[in-house]
Formats: structure tokens, sequence, C-alpha cells
């Protein structure tokens, strides 16, 4: 397996953007973490074993009726072919149709029909799984249970996370989901191809490689949240050719979360940043942050190149490793970037 991968390596995009990371350089075409590498050998053979922390998904052919949970995976099985006959409710950044527009878009032009929205909150509705008459459950990148795999696991083989819930790197993601279609090539290429968009980008605008960022979650005053390489949201960034702030990297994590959480009073830790990234959940979040003195202070927020994103979709998209969010993203992230980049001494 690719080494739990890319969420190690420094993601140094001209040389190779690595990560989930957001990219990583070349595959190496060896099995995804969690996957039995004795039925992965060969594409579209079956039956295939994938091994995941919460336990075995035995498939015994191609599946045809996909139903998703969780991020990214309903993304990377349409693009290997299959549009799912169900995923989660996009409730936070979807449309009207509680679906992701990168999606929306990418069955319309598939000439397939939306999939059915099921709910995951406050449980899963095993229900409306069921009733979907499901093949395969994609669950890579979710935060389902143990009681949720077993359950889902009687109704169709289910391949859940292969470490910790929500942590699966896109790379492992896309190579698991390209596996159990048993798509592993046509898996590969697509990875090979998200790591030669943000090449691309970086190469096309080459300021990037100059300017040192953060990205922090700061919708909760008082408070300051840095994400770190390994979260897609870091390592988009990192891919574009713009440099983590070491002061920030070397923030320890906090225990129980993905992310360094330290107090406002401790925002001088944000004053070598050159770009400052943050989302809001609405402009008047927003307006309640930044009206906090300490945040007002931080150098980046003070000249302007600080991009506050109350566009949930965006936030979402750039916030997720897949075939179909890379592209979505960049269109309008790039942009953005290159603005705020202009407002550094």
């Amino acid at each position: 397996m690719r080494t739990h991968s890319r969420r190690t390596r420094s993601l140094a995009l001209v040389a190779g953007l690595a990560t989930t990371g957001l990219l990583l350089a070349g595959c190496s075409g060896s099995p995804a973490a969690g996957t039995d590498s004795a039925d992965t050998a060969t594409d579209g053979a079956f039956p295939v074993t994938i091994q995941s922390t919460l336990g075995d998904a035995v498939i015994e052919s191609a599946p045809e009726r996909i139903v998703t949970i969780g991020w990214g995976s309903a993304d990377t099985a349409i693009a290997l072919g299959t549009t799912p006959v169900g995923v989660e409710a996009a409730t936070w950044g979807g449309d009207a149709d509680l679906q992701f527009p990168w999606v929306a878009e990418a069955v319309a032009a598939a000439g397939d029909e939306l999939p059915e929205v099921f709910t995951v909150y406050p449980e899963v509705d095993i229900e409306a799984i069921l009733a979907l008459e499901p093949d395969l459950v994609l669950a890579p990148q979710s935060g389902i249970t143990a009681e949720d795999f077993a359950t889902l696991s009687e109704i169709a083989p289910t391949v859940a996370y292969p470490g910790d819930p929500w942590a699966t790197s896109w790379d492992d993601q896309i190579e698991i989901i390209g596996q159990a279609m048993g798509k592993s090539t046509e898996a590969t290429a697509l990875i090979d191809d998200i790591d030669a968009t943000l090449a691309d980008a970086a190469a096309e605008n080459p300021e990037f490689a100059d300017l040192s960022y953060a990205y922090v979650y700061a919708a909760v005053p008082g408070e300051l949240a840095f994400y770190v390489a390994g979260d897609a949201r870091v390592d988009v960034i990192s891919g574009l050719g713009l440099t983590l702030d070491q002061t920030v990297a070397d923030t320890p994590i906090t225990e129980g979360t993905f992310t360094s959480v330290v107090g406002l009073e401790q925002a001088d830790l944000l004053d070598d940043v050159d770009v400052l990234f943050t989302w809001f959940n609405d402009e008047a979040n927003q307006a309640e942050i930044e009206a906090q003195p300490l945040f007002a202070q931080i150098p980046a927020v003070e000249r302007g190149s600080y991009l506050p994103n109350v566009d949930n979709q965006l936030a979402m998209a750039s916030g997720l490793v897949t075939p179909l969010t890379v592209p979505w993203a960049l269109d309008q992230y790039i942009p953005m970037i290159k603005e705020a980049a202009a407002l550094v001494d």
C-alpha cells in the first residue's frame, strides 16, 4: 500500500504534489491501505476483499448499485463510470436537491439520474439504504460506527475506513474505491490526473512558491484551530505551491481533534503568515469573529491577504480532494489566492 501516504509527505508541488494530502506525486500501484493484496492483483478480478478498521468487505462481483456514505466516495465512483444509486444528503454545501453541485454536474454530463439522498444524522437511515438494494456500500472516508458497519454489511458488502474515522488520505480513498469496483488502473490514473492538475496550476502561478500560509478555523469566538498537513484544505494549498508556515506546522495537534487548537491570545503565532485562509458558516459569523481586536490585528487580516470564505459550496469543494472537486474548486479558488497574494509585500 502506498504509505499512509502522502499525508506525511511535504508536498512541494513542483516536485510532485503530495498529500492528503492533496497531491502526491505519482502512484506506486501497490494496494491501498486496508486491502488484501492477494485479492487486488488483477483489475476486474473478483472476488476482492477489502479490509478496514471495522471489518472486511468481500465483494463477489463488479458492483452496479453503489451507495456512498461520507465525503468524496460518490465523486470517485462517478469518475470511475458508475453513478451511485444513493448518496448521503449534502446538508452543508449542497444544492436544493441536497446534492453537491460538482456531483450534479457530473451526473448530468453522464446522462444519468441523480442519486437518491438519505440522512445519516443523528443516525444512518438504514431503511432508506435497504430500499435502494445496493450491492456495495462505500464509506472509506466517513464516521460510521461499528454498529452501522455490522448493520450495513447485512445489506451489502460495506467498505469502511482503514484507520480512524474521517482520516483516510485522499489517494488511499481513491485506491480503495478503485479496488472495490475492480478498476484499480483507472483509479491510479485519477490520482495522477489530480497530481498533474495541481502541478500545472502551481507552474502557472510561480509567485505562490514565495508565500507562506496558514489555514485556520476561526468561527468559534476566542479560539483558533490550525489545520495541519494531511488535511485536504491544507494539502490543496500546498499543492498549489504555497508553504505551510513553520510556526503553525510545529504547533501540536490537540488531542481528540485533527487540528491544533489555541486561544485567540496566541494569535501572534500567525505574525509571519503571508496569506491566511479561513471559512465561516455565514456572514454573521464572519462579522462576529472579525470584530475581535486580537483577530483584526493579525498581519494578514490587516493587510488584506486574507481569504475568508462564506461560500459553503466552495468551502466544501476546497476541503476535499476528488476527481470532481479539484477542477471545480480551482477555477474559483486560484483567482482569490492571486488577489490576496498581490497584497503581500
